[in-house]
């Protein structure tokens, strides 16, 4: 299958620079197993879902991951895009070894060291090892007292996607974030779930919804563009997700009692069909990294459905979503919401696709 299959055409002006006035004030487009699709808003979910329907929300927590600062003693600008902090590496909680992404990667070699500094809050830096790409291994180090992972949230910013074209603002920590945010690990949100309201999941386990949670820790590879020709040949980076006991139980219900189990975003898919679920239909617990990457052809073994935002043309994730719902389904849907002027990506508008 040729990536180019996966293509779309998308005015520049629909791509959503910032949310919805409300949270939960979205549109959502309906995409049917029948093919039929209905314009609706994000406040009539339930419309669409029925009692027992078991709903799966991913509760990473984003971190204002990106720093901005000054080399040391040139004065240039630095940015630092935190990935993922190295085990073991934090010294009573001052200091810490991270993989991420540094700009400008070039000037910046093994001993070369960063200030970042935010309030009267300062975090030290310095590239301790070089990789491909931009990526460095870069140790961090701060005299704050409430420690290193509360001076990276007093100097950091939310790390927004390339695609929305303006500065973070101090709204971003609040509107970039789901409401049933709770494992800090993410450099990217899962969009799906911006649009719930704790007053929609209230009136949603009032209509017999079943919910449960997992975590999966979106990483930079999210926005890792499909550079090969043939879909087969692209690899997607591993993220480390965790699916409790509890939350495997639950599965494990839904699946045996046959009820629909609804994802909340690419995340929890990728979370849920990386389980092992036995002859018997018992989901398992799972916690560790997964590099599974989703495409037409894949055999679902627990998700019938899924909440989502719009996907990039030829990105893996549109790929994920066409394997589900099949790839002209999706790309006629997609079609359908750019003639109705939709609202793309991130802070765009919904989709349930059933």
């Amino acid at each position: 299958m040729n990536v180019s299959d996966f293509d779309f055409e998308l005015p520049e002006e629909l791509i959503a620079q910032f949310p919805s006035e409300q949270r939960g004030g979205s549109r959502l487009l309906v995409v049917h197993g029948d093919g039929r699709i209905d314009d609706a808003m994000f406040s009539e979910l339930g419309r669409y879902v029925v009692p027992g329907d078991l709903l799966v929300l991913n509760n990473t927590r984003v971190f204002p991951a990106r720093l901005l600062g000054k080399r040391i003693p040139s004065g240039g600008s630095v940015e630092c895009l935190l990935l993922n902090e190295r085990p073991n590496s934090s010294d009573e909680r001052s200091n810490s070894t991270w993989e991420a992404v540094v700009h400008p990667g070039q000037k910046l070699k093994p001993g070369a060291q960063m200030l970042f500094e935010r309030d009267g809050v300062r975090i030290h830096g310095e590239i301790a090892a070089m990789h491909f790409q931009g990526r460095r291994t870069v140790r961090l180090a701060t005299e704050y007292p409430a420690g290193l992972s509360a001076a990276i949230d007093s100097v950091g910013h939310i790390p927004l996607p390339p695609y929305i074209k303006r500065a973070d603002a101090p709204s971003d920590r609040d509107r970039y974030q789901t409401i049933y945010a709770r494992e800090r690990g993410s450099v990217a949100a899962p969009t799906a779930g911006l649009h719930f309201t704790n007053g929609q999941l209230d009136a949603l386990t009032s209509h017999g919804i079943e919910r449960v949670e997992i975590t999966l820790h979106v990483g930079y590879g999210t926005f890792k563009p499909v550079k090969a020709e043939r879909v087969e040949d692209h690899v997607v980076d591993a993220e480390r997700f965790t699916v409790s006991a509890a939350a495997a139980a639950a599965l494990t219900r839904a699946k045996r009692e046959r009820r629909r189990v609804i994802a909340v975003g690419t995340t929890t898919v990728r979370s849920l069909e990386s389980l092992t679920v036995t002859p018997d239909g018992e989901v398992l617990a799972g916690n560790g990294d997964t590099t599974l990457f989703i495409r037409p052809g894949h055999r679902f073994q627990l998700v019938n459905g899924m909440v989502t935002n719009f996907h990039l043309p030829k990105s893996s994730l549109l790929m994920l979503v066409s394997a589900l719902a099949t790839r002209e389904r999706i790309l006629n849907a997609y079609k359908h919401a750019v003639a109705r002027r939709y609202r793309f990506y991130s802070y765009g508008d919904a989709m349930l696709i059933l």
